[in-house]
């Protein structure tokens, strides 16, 4: 009777710690996200979402079915694999939680069959995670693979990459713990075993010589680690390249669903030359509160919301710079790079924006601070960045944002272009001579009349 109170008092007491921890991890995780909104408040809100069913199929094709990833046969299919194991171990997070707050034990357990299948998907998956980890690890800092380099990824980079993957490989740890542990102890017991381990099962054997009470502490144990490494990892993501984990899929979704290549029309220029050929057009719709936006690409308030999301979706691959011709043949362009300093720029500039306004400056700016014009004319906007990248970021909308500022603002183009520019305005063409001495080559050509 006394040990049956002994174990009330203990599951109570773990239901209340239980509750206060994921109040916390929860309070802090909104903190974070109320953070990112008030930033993404700076941007440009001109980003339509439209055509759902078509965004969809494409999240399903791309995201959740990997596609892109597999240009790298081997490396792509552990990472589809990594991927596929996050959805079916998430079930399983899901119902750890239930259980925690509700004080119960394997609540789903009444699917049967089907609950067998997750919690035995979860167990293989966590062992194919395990290992998929490792090889990952291995290749990250002894293999030094091209892509992972670049003035771009410093020492803090790595430093982010290898702590995240570690977190992720003893969360496989202490699922394949508590799900070993679970299965000694119910057997050692004679108690009821809900739930499929086929990994499990087999190294639960190894713990046979363990009393009752060791296996059940040893559970314990690997079930706390796990949900407190989950709520820590939950937290840390947003702050790591490993931002990905939450974002890719949604980033997927809010894809550019124009044909690559296609540049975005600048509307309010469209909308002046429309006025200008329209001589019936009237001005009337124009007031004078009309906020005047700058052309193009400054700094991080003139990206749109879905650049900055970007950003933040961004899994610092390396596939864009890869594929990049300009990067291929020496040139200082990396498509990651561009991507990675808009990040950068916001968490430096968005406090002090959020705090004083829009208007407020720190001396400081996205183009030039961050991003060269050497860089930015490099791009041959070929779109293999594009084309490359596994969660659909298209990094030639904003270059050709920034070289639309350098042109339509400061006029600084390179040489050759702005020579054009001042042939197609005093000219009519983009050559050097007067429309009424085009022809002038033509004069001395034979033509046979017959």
């Amino acid at each position: 009777m006394s040990r049956s109170v002994d174990l009330k008092i203990q599951n109570m007491l773990k239901q209340i710690v239980f509750i206060i921890t994921l109040l916390v991890t929860l309070g802090v995780f909104a903190y974070t996200v109320m953070h990112l909104l008030s930033f993404f408040k700076l941007t440009r809100q001109n980003f339509p979402i439209k055509n759902p069913g078509k965004r969809f199929n494409l999240m399903m094709q791309v995201a959740i079915g990997q596609t892109k990833i597999f240009r790298y046969p081997v490396v792509g299919l552990l990472h589809a694999l990594v991927f596929w194991g996050f959805l079916v171990i998430l079930i399983g997070s899901i119902e750890m939680v239930v259980d925690g707050v509700l004080g119960t034990e394997r609540i789903f357990r009444g699917l049967g069959v089907v609950y067998d299948v997750i919690i035995g998907a979860g167990d293989v998956f966590a062992l194919i995670i395990a290992v998929a980890i490792i090889v990952f690890l291995v290749r990250r800092i002894f293999l030094h693979v091209k892509r992972f380099g670049g003035i771009e990824m410093d020492h803090r980079k790595h430093l982010d990459a290898t702590v995240a993957l570690t977190l992720i490989f003893l969360l496989m740890i202490t699922l394949l713990g508590l799900n070993t542990f679970y299965y000694q102890h119910a057997l050692s017991t004679g108690h009821e075993i809900y739930g499929a381990f086929p990994v499990s099962k087999y190294i639960a054997p190894w713990f046979a010589s363990m009393t009752d009470h060791q296996l059940y502490v040893y559970h314990e144990v690997n079930w706390w680690a796990h949900i407190l490494i989950i709520f820590f990892f939950a937290n840390y993501l947003p702050y790591s390249k490993h931002f990905h984990v939450f974002l890719s899929v949604p980033n997927v979704f809010l894809s550019r669903l124009e044909p690559l290549g296609k540049l975005d029309t600048m509307e309010n220029v469209k909308k002046e030359v429309q006025m200008m050929m329209d001589p019936n057009a009237s001005f009337e719709e124009q007031t004078d509160e009309e906020e005047v936006e700058r052309f193009g690409v400054m700094d991080v308030e003139d990206v749109s919301w879905k650049n900055y999301f970007d950003s933040l979706a961004c899994t610092q691959c390396g596939r864009c710079t890869d594929v990049c011709p300009a990067n291929i043949t020496g040139k200082r362009l990396s498509p990651r790079k561009i991507i990675m300093d808009v990040r950068e720029r916001m968490k430096e500039k968005g406090p002090g924006m959020v705090k004083n306004g829009k208007e407020y400056s720190d001396n400081k700016s996205l183009l030039r601070d961050y991003i060269t014009e050497e860089e930015l004319w490099a791009c041959t906007t070929c779109n293999a960045c594009a084309q490359e990248c596994p969660i659909n970021i298209n990094h030639p909308t904003l270059i050709v944002e920034m070289r639309r500022y350098l042109v339509m603002e400061e006029a600084s183009g390179p040489g050759d272009l702005n020579a054009i520019f001042s042939n197609i305005e005093n000219n009519g063409a983009p050559w050097q001579y007067s429309h009424e001495d085009r022809m002038n080559w033509a004069e001395e050509l034979y033509v046979n009349e017959k």
